[in-house]
């Protein structure tokens, strides 16, 4: 790996950045949170609540849907100022059908602010968020929330973070009090105690930490020196002769978290106004600045060569589209500067196809208000308008020719037919899915070759109810929607041969190829959908046609002959074949490659393989025979059960084809009281019954064709 510059002198200004996204399992007060920060650092001058009885709603929370559901769907952009430190905020959804959101926006951040809920701890989104952060190497920090609720405890979640995340985290602060009693926190960095008061909690009182208190504190401040000593010498050579100066364990805290190697842990209520203040310093004195982080580009065609991007504004500029958004005004494209300025009025291209742009228009983002600025420099995070082009496009000044890795784009697990009421809705329904799927990574869309039906796709029943409902509201579009369609995958247990000649003589030039070898499974963890094997020797087949043989496989791989669905981990091997001189062609070879795979495949026992998904089940213990029961009627396996506070968490895997309508299941056993959420967690083969009855449906819808 090379360094596309020097390092340079280092900007005051730029140190002083923070790029930060607000991440947690869905309902654990990550909107409520960015609401807090955002009253105490000025941005906006009155608290509204994100169900609040003033009919507002959160800052961060623009779209009428979120308003009216209580959660976030969309990732909301903002900027504050806090003390002389300017904070780019990312507010994410929690719920796992709107996960590319939370992927688009860690790939861009420099580090994150992890929300826990005090009563519930590391459930499963938090799973999920963590494996997000890791994958994209983001600093972070956490913040246990809903201090107030009945039932808290900070330190059950910390244990969690450690047994369950296997994150090195160790608190920071303590809290003053629990539940009801919720006071304030003492910083074990300061040994002070501080106090939230006034009504909104911006008078903050500073005093010393209660005496009832002195004891835990001075134990839970020696576990933390112990943990943060061994990334500074200087703190452990300090620790031995007396007392540490702040200063020196700021620091130790900060390269801990930088190295990715420990987490602060920060406790509060955000409904409550209490520790937000704090938890902002926190990311004032421990999160990353651009400079912190390594970002890399690869070089156009030369992709072994890696560059490090220097975070310069003087340098040839690099940044990178990480969401699109169709505004009143055109395309909005948000982007982040990692290298360079972005000029109103200067010509940018877009590495992935060269097309140069102008900007006409850039703008700051605070949630869906915008602030015309003349120029942004590396670092920021801003919107473009009227610049067509993809999530993950790289952009340049044309200096270079640099292009970055995009994000991890999950693959859809549900589909809905759909079709419009009135014939006359048509081109807007166009429209809607045309901005929709490129907005949205995950929702796809595809017209089916048979039925001629339109089909979306997604992950889950919740992120297509949202843009059925978004195509009625904002493009007039009423929809008749079909059963939701699992994505189930055909694969072969076992090896098969297959040995095809294909022959054919029509008066002019034949077609001739033999393709011989076999289909063998690719195990699960190898994570391989296809594989192609040459093991040809002696020329029986030319090296010109080995890649029509590849062809004419992965042909064979969109549709199984079992229901017609994809077909997953197979390896196909050659290893004999024949060729003539004047009949064989690429058109020959695949097509006997094709008929080689069928022959194969039909002989390898094939067999049909479903979604499972990891659901985790909420709700007071008094339900859980009920919940068991209502797990157990949709094939679930239970993996996990505990019981807290009267609170019980059951977790298991269940079929995604039998989770349809569970929620409102669900909700008639637990009165409403019980809730859950599902991830996709791995293909699994589906019990015989269940695989005659999708073959019989398959054969007859296909009757016809035969």
């Amino acid at each position: 790996m090379t360094s596309a510059t020097q390092a340079t002198k280092r900007d005051p200004k730029l140190e002083r950045i923070r790029n930060i996204g607000i991440s947690a399992h869905i309902d654990s007060g990550k909107t409520t949170l960015t609401e807090r920060i955002l009253f105490y650092t000025n941005k906006i001058h009155a608290i509204h609540e994100v169900r609040g009885k003033d009919g507002v709603g959160a800052t961060m929370d623009s779209m009428d849907l979120e308003r009216e559901r209580g959660i976030t769907i969309q990732s909301a952009a903002t900027y504050a100022t806090w003390k002389d430190i300017t904070i780019n905020i990312i507010d994410t959804p929690g719920h796992v059908d709107f996960t590319i959101e939370v992927e688009r926006s860690l790939r861009v951040l420099d580090s994150a602010i992890m929300v826990l809920c005090g009563v519930a701890g590391v459930q499963s989104q938090s799973i999920t968020v963590d494996r997000q952060m890791k994958r994209y190497n983001v600093p972070r920090v956490a913040f246990i929330n809903k201090l107030d609720r009945t039932g808290a405890n900070p330190w059950r979640v910390i244990d969690q973070l450690r047994e369950k995340l296997h994150l090195n985290a160790h608190a920071v602060q303590l809290p003053i009090g629990l539940e009801n009693d919720l006071k304030g926190i003492v910083d074990l960095v300061e040994m002070k105690a501080y106090y939230f008061e006034g009504p909104n909690g911006q008078d903050i009182k500073i005093t010393d930490i209660p005496e009832e208190l002195k004891d835990q504190a001075n134990e839970k401040r020696e576990a933390l020196l112990d943990a943060v000593s061994l990334f500074s010498d200087e703190l452990t050579e300090e620790m031995l002769e007396g007392t540490p100066s702040e200063a020196r364990v700021k620091e130790a805290i900060r390269r801990g978290v930088l190295a990715l190697k420990f987490v602060p842990v920060f406790m509060g209520s955000a409904f409550k106004n209490k520790g937000v203040q704090r938890l902002l310093d926190g990311v004032a004195d421990y999160l990353a600045s651009p400079y912190d982080v390594e970002n890399t580009a690869k070089e156009i065609g030369n992709e072994e060569n890696e560059l490090i991007l220097d975070s310069d504004p003087e340098k040839p500029l690099v940044c990178l589209a990480f969401k699109l958004e169709d505004g009143r005004y055109g395309q909005l494209t948000y982007v982040r500067v990692y290298q360079g300025r972005l000029e109103k009025g200067m010509t940018i291209y877009n590495s992935s196809n060269n097309k140069r742009h102008n900007i006409g228009r850039l703008v700051r983002m605070h949630s869906n208000e915008m602030e015309d600025i003349s120029k942004a420099e590396a670092g920021d995070i801003v919107a473009l308008f009227g610049i067509d082009c993809a999530s993950g496009d790289t952009f340049t000044d044309g200096k270079t020719k640099l292009t970055m890795e995009s994000m991890f784009v999950p693959n859809p697990v549900i589909s809905l037919t759909i079709e419009c009421k009135e014939s006359k809705q048509l081109p807007n329904l166009a429209k809607a899915l045309n901005r929709f799927t490129k907005e949205d990574p995950t929702f796809q869309t595809e017209i089916d070759k048979e039925s001629g039906q339109t089909i979306i796709k997604g992950m889950g029943e919740l992120h297509l109810e949202v843009y059925i409902e978004r195509m009625k509201r904002e493009y007039g579009v009423d929809l008749v929607t079909g059963a939701p369609q699992v994505a189930y995958r055909e694969t072969i247990t076992k090896s098969a041969e297959f040995d095809y000649t294909h022959k054919k003589q029509t008066g002019g030039q034949g077609q001739f190829s033999r393709v011989a070898g076999y289909i063998e499974p690719i195990p699960q963890e190898e994570g391989k959908d296809y594989e192609f094997v040459d093991k040809i020797v002696g020329g029986s087949i030319p090296r010109e046609y080995i890649g029509s043989c590849d062809k004419g496989f992965r042909s064979c791989l969109e549709r199984g002959s079992l229901i017609g669905f994809p077909i997953i981990g197979v390896r196909c091997v050659i290893n004999d074949g024949a060729y003539h001189d004047v009949d064989s062609s690429d058109m020959a070879f695949q097509i006997g490659a094709r008929y080689g795979f069928r022959q194969g495949f039909s002989k390898a026992a094939p067999i049909i393989l479903e979604p499972i998904m990891r659901v985790e089940v909420e709700g007071p213990t008094e339900f859980q025979g009920a919940i068991l029961a209502s797990v157990n009627q949709r094939r679930g396996m239970i993996l996990n059960t505990t019981e807290e506070n009267g609170y019980a968490k059951i977790e298991a895997e269940v079929p995604l084809a039998d989770m349809f309508g569970y929620s409102t299941v669900l909700r008639s056993s637990t009165q409403g009281k019980a809730e859950f959420a599902m991830e996709f967690s791995k293909y699994a083969p589906v019990p015989r019954n269940v695989a005659e009855e999708l073959m019989k449906k398959y054969k007859v819808n296909n009757k016809d064709e035969e």
